[in-house]
Formats: C-alpha cells, sequence, structure tokens
C-alpha cells in the first residue's frame, strides 16, 4: 500500500506559490502542486478560473464565519472534501442504475 504514496512524483507534493487579490488585498498562497491542480479542476468544472474560485470561496467562509485562521488549510481540506464528494458521486451511480434496472455498463 505504501508503494502507492512513496512513489508519487514529486512535483505533486512540491509547493509552489501563487499570487492573487482577494477583496483588493494582494495575497500569496503557498500549496503543493497537487492541490492547485485540484483547484483547477474544480474551478474548471464551475465555470470558473482558479482566481474566482478562491475568491469565492473565501468571501464564502468569510460570510459562514467570519474569519479564516488559515486558509491555505482551508483549501487543502476543501480540495479532499471535493475529491470524496466525487468518489461518493461515482460510487452512488452504478448502485443507482442496478436499482433502477439499467444494470452496470
Amino acid at each position: 500500500m505504501c508503494e502507492l504514496y512513496v512513489k508519487a512524483d514529486p512535483i505533486l507534493y512540491e509547493s509552489r506559490s501563487r499570487s492573487l487579490r482577494i477583496r483588493g488585498v494582494v495575497t500569496t498562497l503557498r500549496l503543493e502542486n497537487q492541490f492547485w491542480d485540484i483547484l483547477r479542476e474544480i474551478a474548471e468544472v464551475d465555470g470558473m478560473t482558479t482566481n474566482q474560485l478562491i475568491t469565492k470561496l473565501y468571501d464564502e467562509v468569510m460570510e459562514y464565519r467570519g474569519e479564516v485562521v488559515n486558509f491555505a488549510t482551508f483549501l487543502r481540506v476543501s480540495c479532499t472534501r471535493y475529491l470524496a464528494q466525487r468518489r461518493a458521486t461515482v460510487v452512488e451511480l452504478p448502485k443507482a442504475r442496478a436499482q433502477d434496472g439499467r444494470g452496470v455498463s
């Protein structure tokens, strides 16, 4: 099992910084490349750029919580929640097909 993780391409866990403007303030976020890739995927699914997605997430968490203690960590957790949701959807699709008689193709 560990080989799956140990043999990962080092570029995936290399950190990269990006500057963006959130609420008129230029800020720098440092995340591992794997998380930047996932954020890009989420943004594409939602029809926006990565910077637009990050700004929207920041605005929404500020509106909901009133503060963001560690925004980079929040983004990492958001990515893992997205992957978990996507995995659950993939698992549920065959179950739904089997229940309505279409089967799995």
